[in-house]
């Protein structure tokens, strides 16, 4: 094979393996073959026009051409000329494409359905680092510079996984990387001539040198920096406290683990909370047990976003700390508001991983283990250095704070620090939002009856209709549009309360969590991932942070806002209610009355634990377990394969069979092989005599093993130059004595490597080698053949 196709395989499977690291953001992950088909069109055409040879940026423009071709009628066939040139039509239906995938990414949290804008991005960007990898690398010849694209590729796949890939993902884009470095090295060396002092290829004893042997120092040598190179960038960032988790990043988002201070900027839930609404069966992430005897309003909250930047709202960047013993006060609350002491015993389910800790607002007391710290300001626990909620049981005393309307009302204004951070607005806010909340809120006396007129509104006034169909943007464009289409789910509703509570100076931030969940006949109450919502929180001085429903048809209205206030306050005890256990049930039931036409509606309780993901589907085949027990069965047959090859090579060279000259050679290659296995490389220019000296010198044989490997060099001499050779005896018995001579000769890791990752399994990939030049040489000689036929004038 020619440097340079090597060098467009290498290109090929460097770009391949990079991007592996995108399997995990979508569901299921079939884009990759069409993506894996693209590049290896993509090289071909590269091959053929280097080949003519075509000026580079013209080979560069005809695989350019070739990815517009296949994208076209993978994706666009029914709207291009002929089904495959791309016209005005295709380019509009691309666009529209890229849009809805854009839409999509911007909807559905890790791991996306596979949609069909999601694959074409997907497969694009792939082919696009991909044409860059094979223009650099193979058409310029500069291998070093495609590492760019590459770690493009694999930043973006760690940056959307959620700060890392995975070791698995690092390593096979690292290794795909380097293996494009070898070849491009190698073809280098090729070209200053052959190098001299590793093993033959030719498996014939009395081969030449100069018969073509792998160049072994330079390959060791690159093989071994690269893995230097792996391992540091592996370790160190471990090792330095201030790089935090290395390549693969953490979840953390505290400074060290446990230590004093810190900050965390906390990421934005929203993105995933459309997507756990719209999942077709509501599968259960929590289930606690409490002693409130009424749960509509026991609300369980992650995290609160406090900064509106015209684009988001988001979570600012606040100091961290210890989770302290006893949780401070609440800021604001005041001591003749009517407050119960409520107890609630968590288990979060095995499947559900999310870094912030949910638990009723405000929380006072909270017992967990792990590496978990507080946010003072939004009163939030959030997991330190990837600890996450995934299996987690704790326990959470919190206040069932239950003001009045007349103290709402009578709430004196906000201190002055507090009211400018929370009613901040953008100056991009459009004026209509203001003006909407004037209007809605005309008449109102105070702040209270503002927040209730407002919360009225949304909910039964306005003509407002719930919907998760909607896009689900956060940004002032968003909301404008929401009051004006009337229609959204609870991030539109809460985002926009929020908002025109601010643009009427009442301090308000958002909050995201779960709303309180469905009580269970064993009395734990389960919580499903479809119980994800948003609602907003305002300032009342003297009630703290309090919250407000304005979604219809989601959630209950806090009594505060309403007429006549439900039942449902705490019993007087702080301990769980008797006749049911404190701990909650660690495997969650299903009702026996749930038929599966309800589960596939989501109208009855969760019949599993699981997290936040995509739905796995109805009944479908068990892929993941299947996969997962063949790559069980895979691994442990790819490591021992090369023992087990070398057993079988080494039994039927010893074997009794063959011809006498036949079989002395035979076991003079095994010999030979041990001593390679053992470190001391072949050298087949040498006589058989001084083959023997120089492996008992090298190999420090002792006297009975090197005894033995001067016998059968002389076997060796016998058969190859005498007349008649005598049949030699013993043969067997001589390799096993030279073979336990290396071993004992040999130190405990040598031994190992001998045994596990024997160096003569060389022989396999040369013996590919030779078996594809046959078979090339063999279709070139056909092909001669056939031309010559059809070129002949008939006589």
């Amino acid at each position: 094979m020619s440097g340079r196709a090597r060098l467009t395989l290498a290109a090929y499977g460097a770009t391949l393996t990079a991007s592996i690291a995108l399997l995990p953001l979508v569901r299921p992950a079939t884009w990759i073959f069409t993506a894996a088909i693209l590049l290896g069109l993509q090289s071909a055409v590269g091959t053929a026009t280097r080949r003519v040879p075509l000026a580079r940026p013209l080979t560069i423009a005809a695989q350019a051409v070739l990815t517009l071709l296949v994208l076209t009628v993978v994706f666009v066939r029914e709207q291009a000329v002929l089904g495959v040139l791309p016209g005005p039509e295709a380019f509009a239906a691309f666009g529209t494409l890229f849009e809805a995938g854009v839409t999509d990414v911007g909807t559905y949290a890790t791991p996306a359905p596979n949609t069909p804008g999601i694959r074409l991005l997907l497969v694009t960007g792939v082919a696009v680092i991909g044409l860059l990898v094979d223009a650099l690398a193979v058409t310029f010849r500069n291998a070093a510079p495609a590492g760019l694209p590459l770690l493009a590729l694999y930043s973006v796949a760690a940056g959307l996984a959620g700060g890392g890939a995975g070791a698995w993902a690092f390593l096979l884009a690292a290794t795909g990387y380097l293996v494009l470095l070898l070849a491009e090295g190698r073809d280098r060396l090729s070209a200053w001539g052959r190098v001299f002092g590793g093993a033959q290829r030719s498996a014939r004893p009395g081969s030449a040198i100069g018969e073509g042997g792998p160049t072994f120092a330079p390959t060791r040598t690159g093989w071994r920096i690269g893995a230097v190179v792996l391992v540091i960038a592996l370790v160190l960032p471990r090792a330095l406290p201030g790089l935090d988790g290395g390549i693969f990043g953490g979840n953390g988002g505290g400074e060290g683990s446990g230590g004093k201070g810190g900050t965390i900027s906390a990421v934005n839930p929203l993105v995933s909370l459309q997507n756990d609404l719209r999942q077709p069966e509501d599968r259960e992430v929590l289930r606690y047990r409490t002693n409130l005897t009424d749960t509509s309003g026991h609300y369980l909250r992650l995290v609160a976003l406090d900064q509106f930047d015209g684009t988001a709202w988001k979570s600012s960047v606040r100091p961290i700390q210890d989770v302290p013993e006893e949780l401070p006060w609440p800021d604001g609350l005041a001591q003749d508001v009517r407050v119960t002491e409520v107890t609630t015993n968590f288990v979060a389910s095995p499947q559900y991983e999310q870094k912030w800790l949910p638990m009723p607002y405000p929380a006072s007391k909270v017992s967990i283990p792990g590496g978990w710290r507080y946010e003072p300001a939004g009163r939030m626990l959030v997991g330190d250095n990837g600890q996450t909620t995934r299996g987690a049981r704790y326990s959470v005393t919190s206040l069932a704070v239950q003001p009045t309307g007349e103290q709402l009302a009578a709430a004196p204004a906000a201190p002055d620090k507090l009211r400018r951070e929370y009613t901040r607005v953008p100056a991009t806010l459009p004026p209509e939002v203001r003006s909407t909340a004037l209007e809605v809120t005309r008449g109102a006396r105070n702040d209270y009856e503002r927040a209730v007129k407002l919360q009225k509104w949304f909910t039964e006034d306005g003509g407002f209709r719930y919907s998760v169909k909607v896009d689900s943007g956060t940004g002032v464009g968003a909301i404008t549009r929401f009051l004006k289409d009337k229609e959204g789910f609870c991030v539109h509703f809460s985002f926009s309360m929020a908002a025109m509570a601010r643009s009427l100076g009442i301090p308000a931030r958002v909050a995201v969590g779960f709303m309180p969940g469905t009580p269970q006949a064993d009395g734990s109450v389960s919580v499903g991932i479809r119980d994800a919502h948003a609602w907003p929180e305002l300032y009342f001085e003297g009630a703290g942070w309090t919250r407000f429903e304005p979604t219809p048809s989601r959630g209950s209205a806090p009594d505060w806002t309403r007429e006549q206030s439900a039942g449902g306050a705490a019993t007087p005890s702080a301990q769980p209610s008797t006749g049911a256990s404190v701990q909650p049930s660690a495997v969650p039931s299903a009702s026996e009355s749930c038929t599966p036409q309800q589960k596939k509606l989501g109208e009855c309780g969760q019949d599993q634990a699981a997290g936040g993901g995509a739905s796995d589907g109805d009944g479908g085949f068990p892929w993941q377990p299947v996969l997962l027990g063949l790559g069980v069965l895979l691994v442990p047959a790819l490591l021992l394969f090369p023992l087990l090859w070398r057993s079988r090579v080494r039994a039927g060279r010893l074997g009794p069979a063959g011809d006498p000259v036949t079989r002395v050679l035979a076991v003079w290659q095994e010999v030979n092989d041990t001593a390679w296995d053992h470190g001391v490389f072949p050298d087949e220019s040498r006589t058989p005599r001084r083959t023997a000296a120089r492996l008992a010198r090298e190999g420090e044989l002792p006297p009975d093993a090197a005894d033995a490997v001067h016998r059968l060099a002389r076997a060796v001499e016998e058969a190859l130059y005498a007349p008649v050779p005598r049949p030699a005896t013993g043969l067997t018995e001589l390799a096993v004595v030279i073979r336990r001579g290396f071993d004992a000769s040999a130190s405990r890791g040598t031994r190992l490597r001998a045994l596990l990752a024997p160096r003569s399994a060389a022989r396999l990939s040369w013996a590919a080698r030779e078996r594809w030049a046959a078979v090339r040489e063999a279709w070139r000689a056909r092909a001669r053949a056939t031309a010559r036929t059809l070129t002949r004038k008939p006589s």
